[in-house]
C-alpha cells in the first residue's frame, strides 16, 4: 500500500476541528446558544497553548469537561484557540483553549458528539479523530464517554453509536 503523503487523517481532524470553530463563532456572534443547544467540551489541560488558573489546574491535572450553556461571557474564537469566561464555585475564570487540545464536544439537545484521540503532548506524530454522530432514541453510555465521566465527575447519561477511528484507513509504518 502506497504512503499517505497527503495525511487524510489530518485533514480530516482539521475539518471537525472546524465544525467546532463554526459553532462557537455563531455563538459568539449572537451572545447566547440558539433553542436548547449547549456543549460539554473535554480538553486536555496540560496541553501547549491551554491557559486556565492553578487552581483549575490542580483539580484537573488531565483533562478538564466545560458546560457552555447559560452563563458564559467574553467567548472569543481565532483560527487556532477560543477563549471564554466561565464561573466555577461562583468563581470567574477566564480559559484559553486550543482547539487542537480538545478531546470531546458533544450537544445533548440533539445527541451529537464528536470525540477526538489527542496524542500526547510530547509526541510529535500526528493525532487521530473519531467521528461519532448518534440517532436521537439511543440512551446508553459509550466506552469513551464512560472513561471521560469517570475522569471528570460528568455522570450524565449519553446515547451509544458506531465510532469510525480514522487509525483503521492509515497505513501502518
Amino acid at each position: 500500500m502506497a504512503q499517505d503523503h497527503i495525511r487524510y487523517d489530518i485533514l480530516a481532524q482539521d475539518a471537525l476541528r472546524s465544525v467546532i470553530r463554526k459553532v462557537l463563532t455563531e455563538v459568539a456572534a449572537t451572545g447566547s446558544l440558539p433553542g436548547d443547544h449547549h456543549f460539554f467540551i473535554t480538553f486536555l489541560t496540560g496541553a501547549p497553548g491551554v491557559r486556565i488558573s492553578q487552581h483549575l489546574k490542580a483539580k484537573y491535572a488531565e483533562q478538564m469537561t466545560i458546560v457552555v450553556q447559560h452563563q458564559f461571557w467574553d467567548l472569543k474564537i481565532t483560527d487556532t484557540q477560543f477563549e471564554i469566561g466561565l464561573s466555577f464555585s461562583d468563581t470567574p475564570e477566564k480559559l484559553v483553549i486550543p482547539f487542537n487540545a480538545i478531546r470531546g464536544f458533544y450537544d445533548p439537545s440533539v445527541n451529537f458528539e464528536l470525540e477526538f484521540d489527542v496524542a500526547a503532548i510530547d509526541e510529535e506524530e500526528a493525532t487521530t479523530a473519531e467521528i461519532t454522530a448518534y440517532p436521537v432514541a439511543q440512551i446508553e453510555k459509550t466506552e469513551s464517554t464512560a472513561e471521560t465521566a469517570e475522569k471528570t465527575g460528568d455522570d450524565d447519561k449519553k446515547p451509544s453509536g458506531s465510532v469510525i477511528s480514522l487509525d483503521s484507513f492509515r497505513k501502518k509504518n
